[in-house]
């Protein structure tokens, strides 16, 4: 493609400075490496008021919303209390970019307001895996996915952090040329561009190692199955295991039950829920396959160390030691690598 692209980056309060710097970095290096203005970019305010990043960091836009002239794509930049950014006026632009043919997408938590904003019906998509759960109550008809990044025909979603930069580089390889997308990959230092298959967390068969499938096919289902808890009978059924057989599993390679397992699970997304969502709470409790509040709030309290209730009030919790083992599915976090400022950056060419 000869034609300069204009993308637009659209900044909501408290987005997320590090998947900001990943989508553009790699736009800028491939105007650097191939010598030519391939992409411009502008950074968007649906007002045109300075906003912050999550980490405090102010930045002040080139335009609002309204007077950001053409733009070939738009990304919108999501963060902490995405939903808090919802207007009128933002879904009402957003649509108008999408009768014009604009590409849209997002990173870390903006796809909620493209799906607030309708432009996603008909689309896959994908969500930071912190926020997945509110995302999926809140729009329960939009297709999702646990991907990195999805790029489904003239929407691109990725799920933050470091993952827009093999989004972009993956978009530079088909706008461009794979020697473009690699070479920006070597400046990067990144041994690869990651597929958009691959999911955001690390899933329990990755810690336990392909010998153990059966394990992971349990902890599939129970995943599957979180609002309408299937019995440990049934599980065992489903994998061709004895129930025996699923204990011993669970208690060599996880250790702990896997009724244990299975209920951190459920009290997990209770708790995105909560602190994500308006959503009641008793309508929590049943979202999570709880039948009654009091057993709901006894297990949340024994788990988190506080009740529901003054979880999502932002009561501190006690100094207690939560007495639920720590699991790895449930404990693991993203540890992302640090964006890079290399001083030879300014100087090599394609």
């Amino acid at each position: 493609m000869s034609q300069v692209q204009r993308v637009g980056f659209l900044l909501v309060e408290n987005f997320t400075m590090i998947s900001l710097a990943s989508a553009i970095e790699p736009l800028r290096m491939a105007n650097q490496l191939s010598g030519k203005t391939l992409y411009e970019w502008v950074m968007l305010t649906e007002t045109g008021a300075p906003v912050r990043a999550s980490d405090g960091v102010q930045v002040t836009p080139d335009h609002a919303t309204h007077d950001c002239g053409h733009l070939d794509m738009m990304l919108l930049c999501g963060g902490v209390g995405v939903a808090n950014a919802r207007s009128r006026q933002l879904r009402s632009w957003l649509q108008q970019l999408a009768h014009r043919k604009v590409k849209l997408g997002a990173v870390c938590t903006g796809s909620f307001l493209l799906a607030d904003a309708g432009v996603l019906e008909g689309y896959r998509c994908t969500i930071h895996w912190e926020y997945m759960a509110a995302f999926q109550e809140a729009f329960p008809r939009q297709e999702t996915s646990n991907a990195l990044y999805c790029i489904d025909r003239d929407r691109l979603t990725s799920s933050g952090g470091t993952a827009p930069i093999d989004m972009m580089m993956h978009l530079i390889e088909k706008e461009h040329s794979s020697a473009l997308s690699t070479a920006i990959c070597d400046m990067f230092l990144c041994e690869r561009i990651r597929d958009g298959q691959e999911e955001q967390k690390v899933l329990l068969r990755h810690l336990v190692g392909p010998a153990q499938p059966k394990l992971a096919e349990v902890v599939a289902l129970m995943e599957s199955n979180l609002e309408e808890p299937i019995t440990l009978d049934e599980l065992a059924h489903y994998v061709g295991l004895s129930r025996r057989q699923v204990e011993r599993l669970f208690q060599r390679h996880v250790k702990c039950s896997p009724s244990r397992y299975y209920l951190n699970l459920r009290l997990k997304r209770a708790r995105q829920l909560l602190r994500q969502t308006s959503l009641a709470i008793i309508d929590i409790a049943t979202a999570c396959g709880f039948v009654s509040m009091p057993h709901f709030s006894k297990c949340y309290r024994e788990c988190f160390g506080v009740p529901p209730r003054d979880d999502r009030s932002g009561r501190p919790a006690p100094a207690v030691v939560p007495t639920t083992p720590d699991l790895p599915e449930i404990t693991l976090n993203h540890c992302f690598d640090t964006a890079r400022g290399e001083p030879t950056f300014a100087s090599v060419t394609l």
